[in-house]
């Protein structure tokens, strides 16, 4: 059996987020890309989880081949991490990522997949914590031909049978599916390990396996992208706060409630 999980790149969203805060948020002169070089970049969280996922099906008793794939500029870094964690493949699709819209990821990595021997089970996160789209884990089951299951917080293996638990408004619902079948992870999953000294000191000897876009033979309209970023920018953010006046916390109380009668919220 084989399990591949894709990974993505991201700007650390914690960093992302006190920049914006303290109003160091910056777009470069091409109104697309950040100007900030010491914000760090690390993999996915929801990519991280995914990975696990695939562990935990391991520890569980599961004989597979995990590989874990990701396209960008180089992704090495986040690769040997994956290794450190356990996979046994790990594949960097070398492509400019500012190229790249989801239908191009998608393309890519589906292409290595079925370059690669295809697979029983590709994990994802269930979304990038840059862009928040989710869409590639489902271009990628219809170009596979895949069954897609989403938000997924369990997974469980049994022969060719997945059992998943989903997160949905609802509350959790258990599903199968047969294999071969896409799995986009969620955060109530639960944290991610963390590679051993041992093995992330091996892991700094793997050598990724690069393929660039000539390589996965794909056609010209594959690798068009579809979508394009015209601009991007940082909103502003305004708050207004009144304080409400009362000798007593039921005065208090009751001025707040006619507030809020009065803006229609109650």
């Amino acid at each position: 059996m084989r399990i591949v999980v894709c990974v993505k790149e991201v700007l650390d969203p914690d960093a992302v987020n006190n920049y914006a805060v303290a109003g160091r948020l910056e777009i470069g002169d091409d109104g697309k890309t950040l100007t900030q070089t010491a914000i760090p970049r690390l993999m996915n969280g929801f990519d991280e989880q995914a990975i696990e996922a695939a562990l935990r099906l391991r520890d569980a008793g599961a004989d597979f081949t995990l590989a874990v794939v990701s396209a960008g500029e180089s992704p090495e870094k986040l690769l040997k991490h994956a290794a450190a964690l356990g996979a046994d493949e790990v594949v960097a699709i070398q492509v400019d990522p500012g190229s790249l819209d989801y239908h191009l990821v998608a393309a890519l990595i589906s292409a290595q997949i079925e370059a690669s021997g295809g697979a029983d089970v590709v994990l994802c996160g269930r979304q990038a914590s840059d862009d928040d789209q989710g869409v590639v884990p489902a271009l990628i089951a219809e170009r596979l031909d895949m069954s897609l299951v989403t938000i997924a917080k369990a997974v469980e293996l049994e022969g060719t049978t997945l059992r998943i638990t989903r997160v949905t408004p609802d509350g959790d619902e258990r599903v199968e599916t047969a294999c071969p079948a896409v799995v986009t992870i969620t955060n109530e999953l639960g944290d991610p390990r963390y590679p051993t000294a041992a093995a992330k000191v091996k892991a700094r000897r793997v050598k990724p396996t690069t393929v660039t876009p000539d390589d996965l033979k794909l056609d010209a309209d594959d690798l068009a992208p579809r979508v394009s970023v015209t601009r991007q920018f940082v909103p502003e953010v305004q708050g207004n706060c009144e304080m409400l006046q009362g000798d007593s916390p039921a005065a208090l109380a009751d001025a707040l409630i006619e507030k809020l009668r009065a803006d229609s919220i109650i």
